[in-house]
Formats: C-alpha cells, sequence, structure tokens
C-alpha cells in the first residue's frame, strides 16, 4: 500500500472539507457557530467534507496501480475519521473560546435618578 499517498490524500481531504464548512456556514449564517446550524444550512454544511472525502477516494483510486478498492476504501475511512475529529475540536473551541454574554441591565425604579 501506499501509506504516504493516502495519509497525506486524507488530511488534506479532512482540512478542505473542515475550512469548506466553516467557511460556508459563516457565508450562510453570519456566525462559525455550530449553534447557528439549522435546517438547510446544517444540510449545506455537509457538503464539503463529503465533496472532499469522495475527490480524496477518488484521487488516490486513480494514482495507485494495485488493491485500488482498498485503498480508495481506506482513503474514505481515514479522512472520515480526521474530519469528524476535526469538526468536534473545531466546535468545541468554538464553544469553549466564546466570550460570555454581558449581563442584563437592571430595571432602575422609576423617578429616581
Amino acid at each position: 500500500m501506499r501509506w504516504k499517498l493516502l495519509l497525506i490524500a486524507s488530511l488534506a481531504a479532512a482540512l478542505v472539507g473542515v475550512g469548506g464548512d466553516a467557511l460556508l456556514l459563516y457565508l450562510l449564517t453570519g456566525s462559525a457557530s455550530p449553534a447557528g446550524r439549522a435546517g438547510t444550512s446544517a444540510a449545506l454544511s455537509l457538503l464539503f467534507p463529503v465533496a472532499a472525502v469522495v475527490f480524496a477516494s477518488v484521487f488516490v483510486y486513480r494514482h495507485t496501480a494495485r488493491r485500488r478498492k482498498t485503498q480508495a476504501a481506506a482513503t474514505a475511512v481515514i479522512s472520515l475519521a480526521l474530519t469528524l475529529a476535526l469538526l468536534f475540536a473545531s466546535t468545541f473551541l468554538v464553544v469553549c473560546c466564546q466570550p460570555p454574554p454581558p449581563p442584563a441591565p437592571t430595571p432602575t425604579p422609576r423617578g429616581a435618578v
């Protein structure tokens, strides 16, 4: 097997998939926060990761001579695992590192200055 090709293609697919997902989500909702995912934007956010995994698998299939199907399947599995890991990590970082919301203003009684 061509392990370098599998690992580099899988890593590239994961990075492109997660980066495209974040970019698309930011363009659709104005925020890269995963809390903004609802309905159509959630379905569209899967477009980049799936396309990147398919492209990487086809790339590996076309650039190997032996055991093509096995290497393409291994690339798809590694790419999906890396993509999920990066999505969970980015979700954790975005939610963890957000500043706390400002406190609500306290109402002042009428007549008090």
